[in-house]
């Protein structure tokens, strides 16, 4: 049996500022099989400028909102909230993860011992960032929405160069939602040949399709935004799926698991007992007299498999009966 795949609910700031309402989110996730329930934490200030632009999707889904740094303002917490929401998911018995968006937020999240650190797509090329991160010597999974091969090379050498030896990369496209044609999860295998790390498989689609073939192709990780209702107000609610259609997936990524199995080809227990039924043996097509030799006009193949494998054919043409057989008698020589 393969390894269990981690999958994470990306709530990100799907909360919408409300610790209520995070804490409600924590609790769905558990109920619908996620693993991890995963925020973004920022210290404004050190995040954008004062000028720095929305994105187009965060338009469309939430209208101007005067540049990033206004529309960001609402919807993150305080360090001290995600201290309490570390607790309450420990309480509740899921993993609590956040990304950082700068090297406060990194300083701040290494004292909570969260069991990696995920690196968004948009810091891959934050040289500071990534050092921060690699001197903390803790395990990194990276997203690589957006990225160039070289961009993703540059970025493994500057956190390996820095202390960071374990490391696993997501395919990701970074567009909310993102479109089929442009999910590309055969990079995934390319990712994994050329950098030699576990991959995975971060998800922005609209649906749950892309995430339970990425399990198939191998993904160790699935994250996956997650939100109590898409028609809510925020820039990630129309990326995101709700509790229904992500215990879907979970089951769906679980019962993936089950099938991949092994590299071993074998006979299982279950097919085992049809070997019989569903196979054949060598029997008489005609009657046939002691003493009369084998041929392909008195000998045939039916079920059941009980009898002379049809492997055995040329052993038997040619031979003498031993004895006389009724049609459909087994064979024996």
């Amino acid at each position: 049996m393969v390894e269990s795949t981690i999958i994470i609910a990306e709530i990100g700031v799907n909360h919408n500022g409300s610790m209520d309402l995070a804490k409600e989110m924590i609790l769905e996730a558990k109920c619908c099989g996620a693993d991890i329930v995963k925020f973004q934490t920022a210290e404004l200030d050190s995040l954008v400028t004062r000028d720095a632009p929305q994105a187009e999707y965060q338009i469309k889904n939430m209208g101007n909102s005067g540049g990033q740094k206004n529309m960001l303002s609402k919807l993150l917490f305080t360090f001290e909230q995600y201290e309490e929401l570390n607790r309450f998911a420990k309480e509740n018995a899921i993993t609590f993860l956040s990304t950082p968006f700068d090297c406060k937020s990194i300083d701040f999240l290494d004292k909570l011992n969260m069991p990696f650190w995920k690196i968004p797509s948009g810091e891959i090329t934050n040289f500071p960032y990534l050092v921060r991160i690699a001197n903390t010597k803790k395990k990194v999974v990276m997203s690589t929405g957006m990225c160039t091969i070289q961009d993703i090379e540059e970025a493994v050498q500057v956190l390996k160069l820095n202390g960071t030896t374990d490391i696993v990369l997501l395919q990701c496209n970074t567009q909310y939602p993102t479109r089929m044609e442009d999910v590309n999860l055969r990079a995934m295998n390319t990712l994994k040949e050329r950098f030699g790390v576990e991959v995975g498989y971060s998800d922005h689609t609209e649906g749950i399709e892309a995430a339970v073939a990425a399990t198939a192709l191998g993904a160790r990780i699935i994250e996956k935004h997650f939100t109590l209702d898409r028609e809510m107000e925020g820039p990630d609610h129309k990326a995101s799926i709700e509790p229904k259609e992500f215990k879907e997936m979970v089951r769906m990524i679980r019962n993936i698991e089950k099938a991949l199995g092994s590299a071993e080809k074998y006979v299982s227990r279950s097919e085992k007992a049809n070997e019989v039924v569903a196979r054949k043996s060598i029997v008489a097509k005609t009657k046939i007299q002691k003493g009369e030799v084998f041929s392909e006009d008195n000998i045939t193949t039916k079920r059941p498999g009980c009898g002379l494998s049809p492997m055995q054919w040329n052993d038997v043409i040619g031979k003498t009966a031993s004895h006389d057989f009724e049609v459909d008698e087994m064979i024996e020589i």
